[in-house]
């Protein structure tokens, strides 16, 4: 657990290449390369890559990455072709319409990519409109299915636009075609600052569109209609990202420190990132992801297997007494505190991906006692949320943390947003998980733990 040295690391590439060449299957090797790879990432973090529950992680996350790029083996040519149906015009009258000049939009397609400059999973809301010509049009599931492939591929959000949209205009050929995309990427917090200001936004997002042949100006009236049939959607024209903008730089990891508690970033570790980008069909040279194993070892070691001072010490001793230092004090005269919306960033050690979202701390108190300051909770949240974690256990540990702060009656409520949930086979958009634990009078007095839960704001108006 935790050794990690350079010749370990040649000895697990080694391994995995010859197994994949003895079954003879590309596909196979790769996915052995970057298990190994992972393996390599885990002993890094300092944890034992034979404890349940990290066991089967290098081929869950081989699977999720193998997944979320296949659109690299995929050719838009073969999608297409054979979808393209004859579609009449107006007949001998002024306008638009049908296969001659007619647009038509597909909006709210939900995407995922893998963005290019930290390898994590960002989400994508498109919008695909193009104006038809030549008397035919093409099946509507083909736009989705077109957009996917480039989706399905280590991205930024204009690239993906552009690439999109130029793939459109060469085979359907129409008059035009306009993309636009509603990207959001999960803020990277800097582990040291959320344990002294914990507004940290959770996620960044961003406006970005292309357009080919009658959409090449965007200033065309074209436009305005797309962009009227997108009213609804949030989507303000002016906040709109075209081709060519100068100020687009999205990612967090562009400009996110690392700890100071990590004197330099593992050569080992960014050397097996850099092998998983070439296992995945990527070339780890390529300008645009040269630095990209650093970055995604600099978010990982967030989560790095170790032990934060948390200075709970005095608290224990001196809290408990406090708390429970009038013992005539009836239960009748106890009222119920809380702590909302306290935000968390962990790493799902199932599949190493993110997930992030809010906690809610319940308890009750003696009447004339001061209720525990909201610092010392949020450190406690983030303590068992920088690890590898599965949300129960990241809801019981903070719970079984805080119980004996607060007198044994608490109750915890987590809610979350997991990246696994939407960047792999599954991918249900728009997902959110709560889970609950309760200890003491909140185990057994439903009334108490009604009157909690519905303090909780809606996930709307708490911000996830």
């Amino acid at each position: 657990m935790g050794c990690l040295d350079e010749g370990h690391f040649n000895v697990e590439l080694e391994n995995g290449v010859s197994i994949g060449c003895a079954l003879g299957v590309e596909e196979d090797a790769n996915t052995a390369a970057i298990e190994n790879a992972v393996k390599v990432l885990l002993l890094g973090l300092g944890e034992d890559i034979n404890r349940e529950g990290l066991r089967k992680t290098p081929l869950r996350v081989a699977k999720a990455l193998r997944h979320g790029t296949k659109g690299y083996s995929q050719k838009v040519k073969d999608i297409v072709q054979g979808a393209l149906f004859p579609e009449a015009g107006l007949d001998n009258k002024i306008g638009h319409a049908g296969g001659a000049g007619g647009l038509v939009i597909v909006r709210d397609l939900n995407l995922f990519s893998y963005c290019e400059s930290c390898l994590l999973p960002f989400q994508v809301k498109c919008h695909v409109g193009y104006v038809p010509s030549s008397q035919r049009v093409v099946g509507l599931s083909k736009l989705s299915r077109v957009a996917d492939v480039f989706a399905k591929r280590l991205q930024e959000p204009q690239r993906l636009a552009d690439e999109v949209c130029s793939a459109l205009h060469q085979e359907i050929k129409p008059a035009g075609v306009a993309i636009i995309l509603q990207c959001t990427h999960i803020h990277f917090p800097h582990i040291e600052s959320v344990f002294l200001d914990s507004t940290n936004q959770g996620s960044i997002k961003i406006l970005v569109s292309s357009g080919s042949g009658v959409f090449e100006n965007r200033k065309a009236d074209v436009w305005i209609d797309f962009f009227s049939l997108l009213k609804f959607r949030g989507i303000d024209m002016e906040k709109v990202h075209f081709r060519g903008s100068s100020d687009l730089c999205w990612c967090p990891s562009l400009s996110a420190k690392i700890s100071s508690k990590f004197v330099s970033i593992n050569p080992v570790m960014v050397t097996a990132v850099a092998s998983i980008l070439k296992s995945l069909g990527e070339d780890p040279l390529r300008k645009e992801l040269v630095g990209t194993p650093s970055r995604f070892v600099k978010w990982l070691m967030n989560f790095q297997s170790s032990d934060l001072e948390m200075k709970l010490n005095s608290f224990h001793c001196n809290g408990m007494n406090s708390l429970n230092s009038n013992g005539e004090v009836s239960l009748s005269n106890k009222q119920i505190c809380s702590e909302l919306n306290l935000p968390f960033w962990s790493q799902c050690e199932h599949h190493l991906l993110p997930f992030h979202g809010v906690v809610h701390i319940g308890y009750l108190m003696y009447e004339g006692f001061n209720p525990i300051g909201k610092s010392l909770l949020q450190s406690i949240v983030h303590f068992y949320g920088f690890k590898l974690q599965v949300q129960e256990r990241l809801t019981r540990q903070i719970a079984e943390t805080i119980s004996p702060l607060l007198g044994g009656d608490v109750i915890v409520v987590v809610e979350a947003s997991h990246t696994c949930m939407i960047s792999r086979g599954i991918e249900k958009f728009g997902s959110n998980t709560a889970t609950i634990a309760v200890l003491g009078r909140f185990s057994t007095d439903p009334s108490a733990r009604a009157m909690f839960l519905q303090s909780i704001p809606s996930a709307s108006s708490a911000g996830q």
